[in-house]
């Protein structure tokens, strides 16, 4: 071989090696389809299934492991979400519903149980879990890299996202995912306000409490969670805020006060010196009065610098005060004498929770405050996009303010299926890809129905936010899954599938919206025909013969997670969660399906289909699709024994020789049903 060829081809191979070393830098940019920002739960969920997908992505953490807000929170080190490991259930699915710390993978042995069996698990066993998540399934994470400023660029080929770090190198991404969590204290500006301590630096050691009286900023679930951990070091624990207790059992909103921290309540009803009180913090004032000497004798506890607290409006010369300073005699806090936070206090401690780090995002990237959660959270769409920030996505705790107060999105359990339909979405509008769908002959509705409602995970836990949404095409039927609820006037656009005339029916969990006593005698319903006044969580079918509209989203009912349908159908509360009663769940489902598609959908013996060949222009589907399809005819447990174990049957095998056009119109066999085919029923409202 000549020496100049050869010396050419080393030349191209060893550029070649060079250029495919690092193919995302270029002019020391580092250049990707999607940027992950933050490798905690969120974010690794996203990159699991970007992964899956085979997308050119990036997860970038500024600490040196996922997780780390868990290496430091929650501060008493255990946390309260549930880790139910025996359901006496062989389901997966079913058994995500009662695992609130796993996240989604193809692995069905890549749980959180593998590191922790406690029911509720200590705080330090999540990082761990969260790097064997990293590790086993490959994801690709930078760790080190501090992001401090996001700025969004536009060029020819549209707008992109320039993310700088602490070592001022770039990174590029046509789509940004922030899975940065809150991590930085809510704060609270008063007079005296620089004299609290903070949650995050707080001792937990209880017996540094050892007989002070204490006063803690706050009635969530970190304020109680202190408020535990000194209960028996401490001389007395009073809780201010500037609304009362919220119970997660009463609101059914898991970010309310678990019973796991409430110990406290016992003992201010109990009048065991401890106590609750509201009061608007911002009309706080806090003053400090030092010890002058340390007499013989004297505790420690006695010996701090005494915090008295006051109201502004009572304060002497309130009008001249300027910053925190005000002395005991201006505090006047003997204004009431029975005034409840008149006596002394060793330490006032804040904890108010977290917000989200706003800072780093430039005029040109930054998604507005939201309009709820003070503020504390991003705004974003119904598709969890940012307000005015396309190609921008808010996952996790982050983009909580979409269901504050409503769902589980704020918590693992209910954002690693928001990020999958964020996913899903993703996938469509980027790749083309529509969103993953069952094609089922209508005979198989009801049992696939059955089967979802009786084991999801994902509508069972971001109830009201995500629900399932069946597009009746005629003999057959698309089933999407797990859409976003509030987006359902874009469906088409974020999912690729359309509505046909037929109409379409989304399946929804929700809890009733009476307020009652939700350990009374009549807490449950259980008679079916009243299913419509059921309290607990169950499910709802929404019938509409189009989609709702924007309009129709902005004006549906207070309360309601969807506009006022053509017919609804609630299915009553069950107290197994199971919703498989003959007569109390699946005869009237049956009935409201058969009022949806227009069509008899009951299972009929080879006798009857063959009957009704004789005497019927068309006969029932199910014989249509059985035994006039040279299918024969099963018992009805066996067909949805079949429909539970192998899935659905192929449309185009059913359908094969059917005279049937591709979407028929199917003849009225019923009667048009009315409210008085059952009171469950809720019909043209």
């Amino acid at each position: 071989m000549e020496p100049n060829l050869l010396c050419f081809i080393l030349f191209t191979l060893f550029g070649f090696v060079l250029t495919s070393f690092d193919e995302h830098h270029y002019n020391g940019t580092r250049h990707y389809n999607y940027c992950v920002l933050g490798a905690g739960p969120a974010g690794l969920q996203m990159g699991f299934f970007l992964s899956k997908a085979r997308r050119d992505y990036i997860i970038l953490e500024r600490n040196s492991g996922p997780g780390s807000f868990f290496n430091k929170y929650p501060r008493h080190r255990k946390l309260i979400s549930i880790n139910k490991i025996h359901t006496g259930r062989c389901n997966r699915e079913f058994n995500l519903r009662h695992d609130w710390n796993s996240l989604l993978s193809d692995k069905p042995d890549l749980l959180f149980r593998r590191l922790s069996s406690e029911f509720y698990p200590p705080a330090d066993a999540f990082p761990l879990y969260l790097s064997m998540f990293v590790r086993e399934l490959g994801l690709k994470v930078h760790y080190g890299v501090d992001i401090g400023r996001i700025r969004s660029v536009q060029s020819a080929t549209g707008r992109s996202y320039v993310l700088t770090d602490q070592h001022a190198a770039d990174y590029t991404c046509s789509i940004l995912l922030v899975a940065t969590g809150l991590w930085v204290p809510q704060e609270v500006e008063f007079a005296g306000s620089d004299l609290v301590e903070g949650y995050e630096s707080i001792t937990t050691n209880p017996d540094d409490y050892k007989g002070q009286a204490v006063l803690i900023l706050g009635k969530g679930n970190s304020a109680f969670e202190t408020a535990q951990s000194i209960l028996g070091r401490a001389s007395r624990v009073h809780m201010l805020s500037s609304s009362p207790v919220r119970l997660a059992w009463q609101t059914h909103y898991v970010g309310d006060l678990r019973a796991v921290n409430n110990e406290l309540l016992d003992t201010y009803q109990l009048k065991s010196l401890d106590g609750l009180v509201e009061a608007h913090l911002e009309d706080v004032v806090i003053s400090k009065q030092e010890k002058s000497s340390r007499r013989s004798g004297v505790k420690d506890a006695e010996m701090r610098a005494k915090l008295y607290l006051g109201l502004q409006k009572y304060m002497q010369n309130s009008d001249e005060r300027n910053g925190s300073i005000a002395s005991r005699e201006e505090l006047q806090v003997d204004h009431i004498d029975n005034f409840p936070l008149r006596k002394p206090y060793d330490r006032v401690i804040r904890c108010l929770g977290f917000r989200f780090n706003f800072s780093i995002f430039d005029s040109s990237a930054c998604p507005p405050h939201s309009e709820n959660a003070k503020g504390r959270l991003p705004g974003v769409t119904a598709w969890y996009e940012g307000k005015n920030t396309p190609g921008l996505f808010l996952l996790g705790t982050a983009s909580h303010s979409r269901d504050y107060r409503a769902s589980a999105g704020g918590f693992v359990h209910g954002f690693r299926y928001t990020a999958r339909a964020v996913h899903r979405l993703l996938e469509y509008r980027y790749h083309g890809n529509t969103w993953p769908s069952t094609r089922l002959v209508t005979t198989q509705l009801m049992s696939w129905i059955l089967k979802r409602v009786g084991e999801a995970s994902g509508p069972y836990q971001m109830f009201e936010m995500l629900g399932d949404v069946i597009l009746l095409q005629g003999s057959h039927c698309e089933y999407i899954e797990e859409f976003l609820l509030q987006a359902l006037p874009q469906f088409s656009s974020l999912s690729g599938h359309e509505v046909s005339s037929q109409g379409v029916i989304v399946v929804v969990m929700q809890y009733g919206k009476k307020k009652i006593d939700y350990l009374g005698r009549s807490r449950a319903e259980t008679d079916w025909t009243r299913a419509w006044k059921s309290n607990f969580l169950h499910p709802v079918l929404y019938y509409y013969d189009s989609l709702p509209t924007e309009q129709d989203m902005k004006m549906r009912p207070h309360g309601w997670p969807l506009p006022r349908p053509k017919a609804i159908h609630h299915m009553v509360e069950d107290f197994l969660t199971e919703w498989d009663g003959p007569l109390s769940h699946i005869q009237p489902l049956r009935r409201f399906l058969e009022h949806c598609v227009q069509t008899d959908l009951r299972a009929f013996s080879a006798e009857t289909c063959f009957h009704s060949a004789l005497t019927h222009h068309k006969p029932p589907l199910f014989c249509q699709q059985g035994y006039l399809n040279q299918q024969g005819v099963q018992h009805y447990s066996h067909l949805r024994r079949r429909v539970y174990k192998a899935g659905p049957v192929p449309v185009e095998q059913v359908t094969a020789g059917m005279s049937t056009a591709a979407n028929p119109a199917f003849p009225n066999y019923l009667a048009p049903p009315g409210a008085s085919v059952s009171s469950g029923l809720k019909l043209d409202l």
